[in-house]
Formats: structure tokens, sequence, C-alpha cells
């Protein structure tokens, strides 16, 4: 279903577009030279992401975990949200670590990373308000067309569609406490999840945090400079269509791919530029840093393959 998702919103998007304006635009020596760039940022944010998860875990080789992390954002790309089981998994696999624990670290890494992209998205908004009231009014997003739409009846199968998950959810938090096992599992996670408590740098951590995001961003700011078009929109729309993209690739599509496009495209419109234009440099910015993900997923395998399982 994702990728039939996926698929659809890309067919939506590029059905009408003359395919040799892409071919021109990867001709060009200043779109490859500027892409090449950027893929180093693409590397140190997985790197920068390892050596957090290592801080947290407080043990496991570096290398196992930088190339558990490089398949999970491959593996994604089939499956998408499989990567956070799988890194988990490789770990356990060659360090013999604690599957709970170190899926309840993973669930603790996101936490952290969805607080700061929401902090960051916040800054963002409160600095280009009138851009992202633009933007939800062209994407139908805005609150006041949504909760417009609801009726009577429509309020009360919402609440009640709440109601009911939350006492499933309590029923079968009570259901799970009566296996002693599952307890035990449960602990781990718990050990795990809490795990960013007792680092021995918390300051080191916040750094890691930083760099992670930072190099997301330049990542896509570098790649920014390929075109006329976008390079000379400057920093505000870079950072704006950098925080859209963010909140895009939570639907559950390869690497987001189509909603991501769709959002990319869509800011760019609001800052002036063309339909077609923000439409290609969407494909061929997301098309080249996929390839980027694939071949690190690549690269792990061939590493992991040579890596000897610990025993314990």
């Amino acid at each position: 279903m994702p990728l039939v998702l996926a698929a659809a919103i890309l067919w939506w998007m590029y059905r009408g577009i003359d395919w040799s304006v892409v071919s021109m635009a990867l001709s060009s020596r200043r779109c490859w030279v500027w892409i090449l760039l950027s893929m180093p940022f693409g590397i140190t944010a997985q790197l920068f992401r390892a050596l957090r998860w290592k801080m947290v875990l407080k043990e496991g080789r570096l290398s196992v975990i930088l190339n558990s992390i490089f398949l999970s954002y491959a593996s994604s790309l089939v499956v998408p949200r499989s990567g956070e089981v799988l890194r988990c998994g490789v770990v356990r696999r060659y360090d013999k670590l604690d599957f709970p624990k170190l899926v309840g670290s993973v669930v603790c890494e996101r936490i952290i990373d969805m607080v700061m992209i929401l902090l960051l998205a916040l800054l963002v908004v409160v600095w280009q308000i009138p851009v992202f009231l633009s933007f939800m009014q062209r994407t139908g997003m805005s609150m006041g067309g949504l909760f417009a739409r609801f009726t009577p009846t429509g309020w009360w199968v919402t609440v009640l569609s709440g109601v009911l998950i939350v006492l499933t959810a309590l029923w079968l938090v009570r259901r799970v406490q009566l296996f002693s096992r599952v307890k035990e599992r449960l602990r781990g996670f718990k050990s795990g999840l809490l795990g960013v408590r007792n680092v021995s740098n918390p300051s080191l951590f916040i750094a890691y945090s930083v760099g992670i995001w930072a190099s997301y961003y330049l990542h896509f700011w570098v790649a920014f400079q390929c075109f006329d078009f976008t390079a000379s929109l400057g920093n505000d729309c870079a950072l704006v269509a950098f925080v859209v993209g963010c909140f895009a690739v939570l639907v559950p599509t390869p690497n987001g791919a189509g909603p991501w496009h769709f959002a990319v495209k869509t800011v760019l419109m609001l800052y002036g530029v063309n339909g077609d234009d923000g439409a290609v440099f969407a494909l061929i910015v997301h098309t080249l840093q996929t390839l980027l993900v694939v071949l690190l997923g690549l690269s792990a395998l061939m590493a992991l393959s040579l890596t000897k399982i610990q025993i314990r």
C-alpha cells in the first residue's frame, strides 16, 4: 500500500511534465557538483545518530551500530518504518544486546527527534507565518476548513473512537501485565527508553542531536544550490521547505516519496518558483538522495557480512 500510494501521488504530480526539462537539468554540471557536495552531510547525519545511540546503549561496537542504521534506512525504502526494528535486530545479532532495551532506546531517540523538529517548526512558523498560512490554504490543511467539514455525527464518531482507543489500550496493558515474561521484556524496554537519563556526557548528547538535524538541513540546503531558481531564494525558503518536507516524510511511503515531492514543490511555488521547475527540483534531489541511502545500505550489507558475531 505505501508503494501504491507513493506511485499514485508521483503519477498525479508528474503526469503532464515535459521530461526534456528533467533531462536538461540533469545534464547541468552545476547540478551534479552541488548534489555531490551535499552527499557527505547525508552520511554525517547517520554518523551522529550512531554516536548518539551508542551513548544511550553504553555498549556495542560503533561499526555495527552505524551499519545497522545505514541498513535501516535502506530497508525502509521497501517497507516503510521497518528499519527501526531491523537495526535493533542487527545489533542484537552481532553484539548480543537485549532486544527490548534496543527498541526502547530507539523509541527514546524518535521522541527526542520529534521534539527537536517541533521546536524547529515552531521557530520557522513564527518566523514565516504568512508563508505557512498560504501553504495551508493551498493544500486544504487550514484547521478552520477542516473542522467546518465535520457534521455533528462526525464529531460524535470521532469522540467515541477516541474513547474506544483509550479503553482498548488500557485493557491491553492490563492483559499484558498478566504475563511475567512479557513484564520482563517491558522492563528491558523501559530501561532503553529511559537510558538517555544516564548518558555520561549530556552536553555531547545534545551536540550529537543538533549535529543530526544540522546535517539533514545542510544535506538539503546544499542541494538547494543546484539551480538558479532555488539558489536565489535564500535561506528562508530553504528552511521552510526543509521543515515542511520533514513532516511530509511522516506519511508512510518509501523515504517520503510523493508527499515530500508535493510539499516541497508547493513551498517553492509560494516563493514564486514555476510549478514545473519546483517539481523537477523535488524529483532530482529526492531521487539522488534516495540513491545515497541505497548505496549506504549496500555498503552496510557488505561490511556486516565481514563482521564477526560476538559471543557472550
